[in-house]
Formats: C-alpha cells, structure tokens, sequence
C-alpha cells in the first residue's frame, strides 16, 4: 500500500479556483483502477492550508498514477495554486490500507 500526505498552502485569491480544480482531480483520481482512497481537508488552524491524503493498492498504481493525463495538469495546475512549495509524506506500507481502531468501538 501506497500512502501519501500533501500540504498545500493555497493563495488566498486563488482559493476559489484550487477548490474547483481540487474537487475534479479528486473525482478523477477515484476512478483510478489502483486507488483506494483520495480526500482532501482544510486546517482548522492555518487559513488556505489543505491536507490531501491518497491511498493507492501498490506502488504500480501508484506510478501509474503519476502518469494519467489528470495528475500531470494538476501538477501543472498547482504552481499557479499555491504560495510555497508543497510538502508531501510519501509511505510505502505492508498490508492493507485501512484496518479498525481498537482503542474506540461505537456504544
């Protein structure tokens, strides 16, 4: 399993724009064959900052990921997007994607 975290610092006139954009690489990228998860959040602390969280079945999915025509304009579509270079957290895992946390079952 492929996990990857990206911090985005968005300018703030262009925070209308990243959010269409954003919204249709998400929908884009879950299409993806090897994709298991895509989200995107904003920090409740630091104004225009997004957290995007991608989750991919391995790291060929991952790579052809990288490689689809959506990914390569948001890539291009991003400098125009942010005000300092993004930060990423890239993990290459054993096992599955998602397991149960134990320390909290529902009542």
């Amino acid at each position: 399993m492929i996990l990857i975290v990206l911090k985005l610092q968005i300018r703030p006139e262009k925070r209308d724009e990243f959010l269409v954009g954003v919204e249709r690489y998400t929908a884009d990228v879950r299409q993806e064959p090897g994709n298991v998860s895509f989200d995107y959040y904003e920090s409740s602390e630091r104004a225009n900052e997004f957290a995007v969280i991608e989750t991919f079945a391995d790291g060929d999915a991952g790579s052809a990921h990288v490689a689809t025509e959506h990914a390569q304009a948001f890539f291009g579509f991003l400098p125009k997007m942010v005000s300092e270079r993004p930060r990423i957290n890239y993990q290459d895992l054993e096992g599955e994607a998602w397991s149960e946390m134990a320390e909290v079952t529902p009542e």
